[in-house]
């Protein structure tokens, strides 16, 4: 696992369950601290006895320009969180943050009706993988809510890329009422305390993911959660995010509910963490 900073990262406790449930016994799985600048150096440096690489920020597009090779959804969001070892120098770029979004409100929340918009609320890199697996949830249209519309470019790029309608609204100016009543899935990827105004109105949403999991609950969230909502979490997608990246580097099927009983474990069974 490659970031900056990395210490506090759960993935090693995913990888590590799946390794040894799957027998993987002699392996292991590090925290490297890195960034962007260093991370094409570290890597290239790296032998055969590395399989493959988890990318954090703020490494992901660095990851992505590193890469020989990359698939069509890293492509798409721009970045990449997960490199494979191909051999001979050669190394493949992914993004399973789609992976996590996209398996994280199904198995949460349920398929989304395809005839609402999703809402995405912020326009950084998590907000392009929403978009994403937006697409990949069978939507046509994303409406990204944001402070200053100029600088959603790389979010309204990556939902074009995979033929979303987009909509940039100005977060001052928006009815928030109105955008949870249209939202088929509303995603947040904004700080805590951005939404705390809105929390209640936001609530209103049939589908609501909260990428924020530390502190919890997040405003957001324990407005959803009094309100009977539907909710899932960033550790949701943590989970769900994983399970691509293990069956890249090992070549075989994750062992989801280990993975599963791992983090909850690791984060004190708070979030049932359904595997859909």
């Amino acid at each position: 696992m490659l970031g900056k900073p990395v210490a506090h990262s759960l993935s090693p406790v995913l990888h590590l369950a799946a390794y040894r449930a799957l027998g993987l016994n002699d392996w292991t799985y590090e925290r490297l601290e890195a960034d962007a600048e260093q991370l094409r150096e570290l890597v290239g440096g790296f032998g055969a006895e590395w399989v493959g690489v988890s990318v954090t920020m703020p490494g992901k597009h660095a990851a992505l320009e590193f890469a020989t090779e990359s698939t069509a959804r890293a492509q798409a969001v721009g970045a990449a969180n997960t490199l494979v070892n191909l051999g001979e120098g050669r190394w493949r770029a992914d993004c399973t943050d789609v992976d996590g979004v996209a398996g994280a409100v199904l198995a949460v929340c349920g398929k989304p009706p395809t005839d609402r918009p999703a809402v995405v609320l912020g326009a950084g890199g998590t907000a392009s993988a929403a978009a994403v697996a937006c697409a990949e949830l069978g939507l046509s249209a994303v409406r990204f809510v944001v402070r200053e519309p100029a600088r959603a470019a790389s979010a309204v790029a990556a939902a074009q890329r995979v033929n979303l309608s987009v909509e940039v609204a100005r977060w001052a100016e928006v009815d928030w009422g109105e955008v949870a009543a249209e939202a088929s899935v509303l995603v947040n990827t904004t700080p805590p305390d951005a939404v705390r105004p809105h929390a209640r109105q936001l609530a209103d949403a049939a589908r609501v993911l909260d990428v924020i999991y530390h502190p919890w609950p997040t405003p957001l969230a324990e407005a959803v959660l009094t309100a009977g909502g539907q909710l899932a979490t960033g550790l949701d997608m943590l989970l769900h995010q994983a399970f691509g990246q293990v069956e890249q580097f090992t070549g075989r099927p994750a062992p989801r509910e280990e993975m599963r009983a791992a983090l909850r474990e690791a984060t004190g069974g708070v979030h049932e963490l359904p595997l859909g």
